[in-house]
This record gives C-alpha cells, sequence and structure tokens, in this order.
C-alpha cells in the first residue's frame, strides 16, 4: 500500500488525475471504476480541465460506478447517475452507453448485483478503481461488519451514513435506506485502487484502513490485501497516521528511483 500525502485537497485531485491520464494515455481501452461523493469531484474537474486543454479524451473509456440508491430514478437529482451526468460525463466526450452505474430501479433490486458483475466482467474487469472512504471507513456502500468476500449486491444503510447523506435530501423527501453496491471482493479485484480523502473528519477512517487490523468492521483496511493500492490523502485526513514521517520518506525515495530509472506507476 503506497500512501501518498499532500499539501492539499487540490494536490489530491491532480495526483489521482495524473494517476487516471496515466492509464487513459498507456491503454487504448481502459476501465475505470469510479465514485460519487463530495472528494471525488476535485478529481471530476481536474479531469474535465484535462478534456478540455487537449490532454486527455474519453472515447475509449469505460465506466462502473460504485453504488446507486435504490428506489431513485436516475433522472432525480440525488441518484448517483444524475450526479455522474452533471460532475464529470456531460462535460467529456465519453460515451454515455460505456458509463456503468448498478439499477436501483429494477422490479427485482437483487437481481441487479448478479447482472452488475456480468457486464464488469464482460469489459474484462476495471483497470483502476477511484474510492473515497466514509467516517466509518466504509468504501462504495460496504458499511461496517459487510464481507470481506462479498459481491455487488443490495445493502442496507447504517443510520450514520444516513445522517451524514441527509444534507442533500430535501426534509420531506424520500430518502433510500437500501443501495446496490459493488461488493469488497469485487473491489478488490481491479488491477489498481486509488482511494481518496481529504479532511478532518476522514483521519480516524484513514488511520483505521491504512494502520489498523484488517477486519469487517472496517471495511477500508480489506484495502491492505491489494497488492496496487495507493491511499491519496492531504495533511487533516492524514493528522492521525502514525507512520506519516515514513511515508513521506518513501515517497522522496520513490521519486529518486523514476527520476533515475525512468518509468511512473500506474
Amino acid at each position: 500500500m503506497e500512501i501518498i500525502i499532500t499539501d492539499s485537497p487540490k494536490l489530491v485531485a491532480e495526483r489521482s488525475a495524473n494517476l487516471i491520464q496515466n492509464l487513459i494515455n498507456k491503454n487504448p481501452y481502459p476501465v475505470l471504476g469510479l465514485a460519487t461523493g463530495s472528494t471525488p469531484v476535485a478529481l471530476y474537474e481536474k479531469l474535465i480541465d484535462l478534456y478540455k486543454n487537449n490532454f486527455l479524451s474519453f472515447k475509449n473509456v469505460t465506466t462502473f460506478n460504485l453504488d446507486e440508491y435504490v428506489g431513485l430514478d436516475p433522472e432525480h437529482l440525488q441518484s448517483y447517475r444524475y450526479f455522474m451526468n452533471e460532475k464529470l460525463f456531460n462535460h467529456l466526450d465519453i460515451n454515455i452507453e460505456n458509463t456503468h452505474l448498478p439499477d436501483g430501479m429494477k422490479e427485482n433490486p437483487l437481481e441487479s448485483g448478479p447482472e452488475y458483475e456480468s457486464l464488469i466482467k464482460k469489459a474484462g474487469g476495471i483497470d483502476l478503481q477511484v474510492l473515497g472512504i466514509g467516517a466509518n471507513s466504509h468504501i462504495g456502500f460496504n458499511e461496517p461488519t459487510s464481507s470481506l468476500g462479498s459481491r455487488t449486491r443490495i445493502k442496507t444503510l447504517t443510520q450514520k451514513t444516513m445522517k451524514d447523506n441527509s444534507r442533500f435530501f430535501k426534509k420531506d423527501e424520500f430518502q433510500p435506506h437500501l443501495a446496490v453496491t459493488m461488493g469488497i471482493s469485487t473491489i478488490m479485484e481491479s488491477r489498481k485502487i486509488i482511494l481518496l480523502a481529504t479532511g478532518k473528519n476522514k483521519a480516524d477512517a484513514v488511520k483505521n484502513a491504512v494502520e489498523g487490523p484488517v477486519t469487517s468492521v472496517c471495511p477500508a483496511s480489506a484495502l491492505q490485501w491489494h497488492p496496487n493500492t495507493t491511499v491519496i490523502v492531504d495533511f487533516d485526513a492524514a493528522e492521525k497516521l502514525e507512520y506519516k514521517d515514513y511515508y513521506k520518506f518513501v515517497l522522496l525515495e520513490q521519486d529518486k528511483l523514476i527520476q533515475r530509472f525512468g518509468g511512473n506507476q500506474v
């Protein structure tokens, strides 16, 4: 697990955008896993900027989002399909038919998970998965106690997650308590994972995910088992990491190797 501590949320977005840019430039048909939430927005703004300045094209990119609410139409302002269209897809040259989210409106929502797994497999798997992290260390909507071997499925949201997300819904508006989410095992099959976190409210979650034991109570801790995960955080999100000085030293030494021998990490 590579830990990159930056000076600001802006640099978190820039470092993660660089990794995605490298992948797209090297892979003729890349498959990206994407996330919603406030943290990835700055990343998406950076990707849009790269596209508008002719540094990047998304014509051959396929995407799979982590999750979607059960019971929200794709046109609903709080659906994740609407979020992704507004925050990213509508501003790129991507083929909208190649952008996928779990179907939260199926008559039988239990069918959504297996169908989504089939779509990912048909696409050849995910080359790079972007993750945020919840204050309770959830990734996707894999809440604490989620099976580390879980696949895409229906998940009941915790009261804390619902409270955290309630700010996006009007007072008397229906707020879903179920979501279709990629499972932890599904996420772990991605060839590369980048986890982004900013702000003091994520410091405990980052500490537990990076330096705590691997446990279902901390779903993000499963990433310790992934062979190619990069965690990119700002100083506030990193403030409780015990080994942050070591992580900075490792990054400096790695940069020296890259300068000496060339190449970069994707």
